[in-house]
């Protein structure tokens, strides 16, 4: 099996991994927190503020693999509070359009740099 990596120019990462690993014509997207890429730093403000970042970080990974978000069959999204549900859902539903990807959101008690949304994707090329 051939692993082709990306990573997206001046996306930040935490640790040791691939932005983005492709093989046989899908590509399987690493969780992207809410990390200003120049910066690194987090974005600090609402869970919408970190939801956008994450999609911004993640459609930089899907445009150097020469993909967009038309091409993303499969959402997994982590949330440390699941009372921001809808407010996350607001934004998610600005970056998609019917019918949407599929979509798995689960609350977990933690994520790196204390981030409160974490967000991993599949697309099909």
């Amino acid at each position: 099996m051939a692993r082709n990596g990306f990573n997206a120019p001046g996306a930040a990462s935490v640790g040791s991994y691939s932005h983005a690993v492709e093989v046989d014509g899908f590509l399987y997207l690493s969780g992207q927190t809410p990390l200003d890429p120049p910066s690194s730093a987090l974005v600090v403000g609402s869970i919408s503020d970190q939801t956008r970042q994450c999609f911004a970080n993640l459609l930089a990974v899907l445009e150097t693999a020469g993909l967009t978000g038309d091409h993303v069959i499969k959402c997994n999204t982590y949330l440390v509070d699941m009372n921001d549900f809808a407010e996350y859902d607001a934004v998610y539903r600005t970056f998609f359009a019917e019918p949407f990807p599929a979509r798995t959101t689960v609350q977990v008690a933690g994520l790196p740099m204390g981030a409160h949304i974490e967000i991993e994707m599949i697309a099909h090329r």
